[in-house]
C-alpha cells in the first residue's frame, strides 16, 4: 500500500491524521489457535442503506493444539446465523457478539489434523459503525444511489491493515493464509472484480447477475477485495497471463498510457528475483474516492483518484512510481507476507525499493537518483522517525507503521545493502527469501538468513544496526592536504545522538585525470581516512555510490564542487555541487555551475537550476534571460517548461507575451497554467480573459492559478464558476483551493454569495470531522468572520457563528 503523493504542505498533514486506523493492536505475535484453509462468500448489497447481505462457509483447522472454540473478527455486522456443517447439514452453534468479533463455542473439540467449516449469515453495516475513521470501514458505497451528478455509483473495498472484517468474518490478521471464492450478485448493468480467477457468470431473473471469483492460492484477508460499478476493461497481457485495467467510461482511452508498463514490469522484476509472477492474473482497478493512494490486494490492485486521469494530465508527470510500488508488492506483501504489522518493512520497504529499482532500469540513474533522494528527504523531514526502528513491536496501532521509516527509510536500507553486497549476491538472497517462504509470513530475521546464506557473509551487524536500531548518521565531513607527505585526509564525525553506525564506504580520489576507488569503513564517532596522492586531489567524493542513508555536512571548496559537477557522474553529485553553488551567485564559479546546469542532460536538475535563479542579481538576471526565454520556449520537459515561464515571468516584460501565448497551446495543465501566470504579470486583463477559455477544461496548477486571478479579482459574477468547479473537485483539490476559495468570500461583498460558501466549509467540515481536517476549515471561516465584520456583514457573520456550531455538534 502506498499513501505518498506530491501534496502541499497542508494537505500533506491531512493525509497523514487520515491514514491513522482504529483499535488499538497487541504489537506482538499474537497466539494463533486456529488457521484460516477456506473462505466462500456469497454476496449482495443494498444500495439504499448501504448494506452487505452476506453467507460465508469458512474453513479452519486448529494451529497445533486442540480446541473447541474459534474466534473471528467481524466488525459492526449483524450476526443471524452461526453453524457448523455437517454433511448436507447445518448444525447450530452458540456464540457471543459484541460489534467487534464473534466468539463461537464449536459442537466439539478438533485437532490439527482435522478441519471444520463454519456457515455464518450475517450483514455488515459498515456506515452505521461508531468511532472509527473514514477510512476503516472495510467497504464503501460511493454514490450508491446515484444523486451526486457526474460521480458514478461505485462499490470498493479496502482491507489493510485489518479492515476485511467490515465486511465478511474472518481471523483478520497477517499472519493468516486462505484460499476463497467470492461470488457476487450485483446489478447486471455493473462490472464486478475480485482475486484470482473470474469462473462464472450467471444472469438472474431480477435483473441481477452472479459473479464468480475463485482464488486458488492462498493470501491473507486484509489483501481480499471486491470492486463493482460501471468500468471499462482494457485487456493487455504478459506471458500469456491476463493484464487488465479497470476504468471509468470518462478516461477509458488513456487506460494504456495510465497503467501499460505492467506488463513490461511484470517481466523485469520476475526476471531480476528469479521468481515469475506468481499469480493467474494482474487487474489494476481506477475507483473514486479512495481513502489512499493504492492498496496491493492480490491480483487486483486498486488505485485512486489520481489514475483517473487523461492525456493532459500524463504530460505532467514524468514518470509513475506508484505502479511498480504496488506490483512489486505482488510477490514481497502477497507472495511472502509480513508475519506481523512490527515486520511491515517486509512488505513496504520492499515496495519502495522495488521503485527504485524499476526507475532505474526504465529511465535510468539520474532519474532512480531522483527519487533516492527525495525519498530521503520525505524520512528526513519527520523528525519523529529518528527515533523509530525499522521493525517496531513498540507501537500502538498498525497505522503507527505506516510511515517514513517503513517505506522511504527502508526502501534505501535495501538499496544499501544492494550495493554493499553486489548485486549478484542480494538477488541470489531475494530469490532464497522468496522461495523459502512462498505462501508464508515472513521476518526481518528470515531476510537476513536468506541473504547470509546468498552471500556468505554475517550480516547481523547490518540488520542490527539498520532494521532493530533507530535513527541514521549524521556526519559532518572535513577535507586536509599535505603536499609533503602527499596524503588527502579525510576527517569523519558522526554527529547524531544514540548508535554510532559502522558504514562501508566507497570514497573515489579523482587526480590527474585519473579516478582511483579506495573501499573503506567508518566505525567510530570520529574517523580519520587517508589517501595517498601524488598530487592534490581535485576532488575527493566520500560515498562515491551515493547510497548511504544519512544526513551529510560536506564541506568542500567551490572550485572543488564544480569539478565534482563537471566530473563525478550521478545525479546527486550534481544536485549537491548545484546546491552548494546556489548559496553563492555572486561567485563567478557558482555562476558556472548554475549557468551549466540550466542545459543538464537531465530535467530534474535543469528545473532546479532555474528555480534557483537569484534575479535579484541585476547582472545574473541579465545573463540568465536568454537562456531561461529559450527554455521556456523550447524545454521539452514540461516541469522543466513550467519552471522557466514562471521564472521568466517576473522579468514582466511585454515582448514575452507572444512567448506565453504559445506556451498555451501545450498540452500541459503545468505549462498553460505558468503562461497565464506570465501573462497576468504584464497584462492582468488579459490574463483573466485567457483564464476564462479554460473554465471547462483544466486540473492541477492551471485550475489553482484560475482560483487564483479570480479570488484577487474578486468580481461576483466569477463565483458560481468557482462555486460548480470547487463543489464538484476531488478532495484533494478542495485542500488545495480552500485559501482562495475562502479569498473570493472574504473578498466579494455580496452576502448570498457568502453564506452558499460557508454552507460548503460547514458540510466538508461535518464530513471529514473524524479525519482531521475540521481545524482547517474552522480556521477559514474565521477569516471569513472577521473579513464580513469589518465590512459589516452581519447576516454572513451569523452564519458563521451557527456553522461553527453546527460543526461543533455534529457527532457529540
Amino acid at each position: 500500500m502506498i499513501k505518498t503523493i506530491v501534496l502541499n504542505t497542508f494537505f500533506y498533514c491531512f493525509i497523514l491524521l487520515c491514514c491513522r486506523h482504529g483499535a488499538r493492536a497487541q504489537a506482538f505475535n499474537a497466539e494463533i489457535i486456529n488457521d484460516l484453509v477456506h473462505t466462500k462468500l456469497d454476496i449482495s448489497f443494498d444500495y439504499k442503506k448501504c448494506y452487505v447481505y452476506g453467507k460465508e462457509g469458512i474453513t479452519i483447522k486448529p494451529h497445533c493444539y486442540p480446541t473447541d472454540s474459534l474466534r473471528l473478527d467481524a466488525k459492526g455486522m449483524d450476526i443471524h446465523k452461526v453453524c457448523v456443517i455437517k454433511g448436507s447439514s447445518m448444525v447450530p452453534l452458540t456464540f457471543t457478539y459484541d460489534n467487534l468479533a464473534i466468539n463461537i463455542h464449536l459442537d466439539r473439540v478438533y485437532h490439527a489434523n482435522e478441519s471444520y467449516t463454519v456457515h455464518i449469515d450475517y450483514t455488515a453495516k459498515p456506515n452505521e459503525r461508531k468511532g472509527i475513521r473514514k477510512n476503516e470501514k472495510g467497504i464503501y458505497f460511493i454514490n450508491p444511489q446515484g444523486e451526486e451528478k457526474d460521480k458514478p455509483t461505485q462499490i470498493w473495498t479496502e482491507g489493510e491493515p485489518e479492515s476485511s472484517s467490515g465486511w465478511f468474518p474472518t481471523i483478520d490478521k497477517p499472519d493468516q493464509k486462505t484460499t476463497s471464492e467470492i461470488n457476487m450478485t450485483v446489478p447486471s448493468k455493473y462490472v464486478t472484480l475480485s482475486n484470482g480467477k473470474l469462473v462464472s457468470q450467471k444472469n438472474n431473473p431480477n435483473g441481477t447477475r452472479t459473479d464468480t471469483w475463485k482464488m486458488a492460492l492462498p493470501n491473507a484477508p486484509y489483501l481480499f477485495m471486491m470492486a463493482v460499478g460501471d468500468f471499462k476493461i482494457y485487456h493487455d497481457h504478459w506471458r500469456g497471463k491476463e493484464v487488465s485495467y479497470y476504468l471509468d467510461p470518462k478516461y477509458a482511452p488513456y487506460a494504456k498510457q495510465i497503467f501499460g508498463q505492467t506488463p513490461e514490469a511484470m517481466e523485469f522484476f520476475s526476471k531480476t528475483l528469479g521468481v515469475d509472477f506468481p499469480w493467474n492474473k494482474e487487474a489494476a482497478i481506477a475507483v473514486s474516492d479512495y481513502i489512499s493512494v493504492a492498496m496491493e490486494n492480490t491480483t487486483a490492485t486498486v488505485f485512486g483518484n489520481p489514475y483517473q486521469t487523461s492525456y493532459r494530465e500524463l504530460a505532467d508527470q514524468d514518470y509513475n512510481a506508484t505502479i511498480p510500488h504496488e506490483l512489486f508488492h505482488q510477490w514481497f506483501g502477497d507472495y511472502v507476507t509480513a508475519k506481523n504489522w512490527a515486520n511491515l518493512t517486509m512488505n513496504e520497504s520492499f515496495a519502495d525499493f522495488g521503485e527504485i529499482i524499476w526507475l532505474e532500469y526504465k529511465y535510468g540513474k539520474d532519474v532512480a537518483g531522483e527519487h533516492l533522494y527525495k525519498g530521503l528527504q520525505e524520512y528526513l523531514r519527520n523528525k519523529r522517525n529518528f527515533g523509530k526502528a525499522l521493525v517496531n513491536y513498540n507501537y500502538k496501532v498498525p497505522a503507527d507503521m505506516f510511515n517514513g521509516v517503513t517505506y522511504q527509510k527502508g526502501g534505501r536500507i535495501l538499496n544499501m545493502l544492494r550495493n554493499y553486497l553486489g548485486n549478484e549476491a542480494f538477488y541470489k538472497g531475494l530469490h532464497l527469501y522468496l522461495t523459502t517462504n512462498a505462501f508464508k509470513n515472513a521476518e526481518a530475521t528470515q531476510l537476513r538468513l536468506a541473504m547470509e546464506e546468498a552471500s556468505g557473509s554475517d550480516l547481523n551487524w547490518f540488520f542490527n544496526q539498520w532494521y532493530f536500531g533507530a535513527g541514521h548518521p549524521v556526519l559532518k565531513l572535513n577535507y586536509q592536504w599535505d603536499s609533503i607527505s602527499k596524503t588527502a585526509t579525510v576527517y569523519v564525525a558522526q554527529e547524531q545522538d544514540g548508535q554510532i553506525f559502522k558504514l562501508p564506504l566507497a570514497v573515489d580520489i579523482y587526480s590527474g585525470g585519473k579516478k582511483v576507488r579506495h573501499k573503506v569503513w567508518i566505525r567510530n564517532k570520529n574517523d580519520t581516512l587517508k589517501f595517498h596522492s601524488e598530487i592534490e586531489p581535485d576532488l575527493v567524493n566520500v560515498d562515491a555510490d551515493k547510497v548511504l542513508v544519512c544526513q551529510k555536512t560536506d564541506i568542500k571548496p567551490l572550485a572543488v564542487n564544480a569539478y565534482q559537477y563537471f566530473h563525478a557522474p550521478l545525479y546527486l553529485d550534481r544536485f549537491e555541487a548545484l546546491e552548494a553553488a546556489q548559496k553563492n551567485q555572486k561567485d563567478s564559479i557558482a555562476q558556472r555551475i548554475i549557468f551549466a546546469a540550466l542545459n543538464d542532460p537531465f530535467p530534474g536538475l535543469r528545473k532546479k537550476a532555474i528555480m534557483a535563479l537569484d534575479l535579484s542579481d541585476s547582472l545574473m538576471k541579465t545573463k540568465a534571460e536568454p537562456t531561461l526565454a529559450a527554455l521556456a520556449q523550447n524545454e521539452r520537459n514540461n516541469q522543466a517548461r513550467s519552471a522557466a515561464l514562471l521564472i521568466l515571468a517576473r522579468y514582466r516584460e511585454p515582448r514575452y507575451l507572444p512567448l506565453f501565448d504559445a506556451a498555451l497551446k501545450s498540452e500541459s495543465y503545468t505549462v498553460q497554467a505558468a503562461a497565464i501566470f506570465g501573462i497576468a504579470q504584464i497584462d492582468e486583463d488579459k490574463a483573466l480573459k485567457t483564464a476564462r477559455k479554460f473554465e471547462n477544461d483544466n486540473a492541477g496548477e492551471l485550475t489553482e492559478v484560475i482560483f487564483h486571478l479570480y479570488a484577487k479579482k474578486a468580481d461576483v459574477k466569477d463565483w458560481p464558476y468557482l462555486y460548480r468547479r470547487y463543489t464538484a473537485g476531488t478532495l484533494q483539490e478542495k485542500v488545495s483551493l480552500l485559501s482562495e476559495f475562502t479569498s473570493m468570500m472574504n473578498s466579494v461583498k455580496d452576502p448570498t454569495t457568502t453564506q452558499q460558501g460557508i454552507a460548503v466549509l460547514r458540510e466538508m467540515a461535518i464530513k471529514y470531522k473524524t479525519d482531521g481536517l475540521t481545524p482547517y476549515i474552522i480556521k477559514s471561516l474565521d477569516r471569513i468572520k472577521e473579513a464580513k465584520e469589518k465590512q459589516n456583514d452581519s447576516a454572513s457573520v451569523e452564519d458563521v457563528i451557527n456553522a461553527k456550531k453546527d460543526i461543533n455538534m455534529d457527532g457529540k
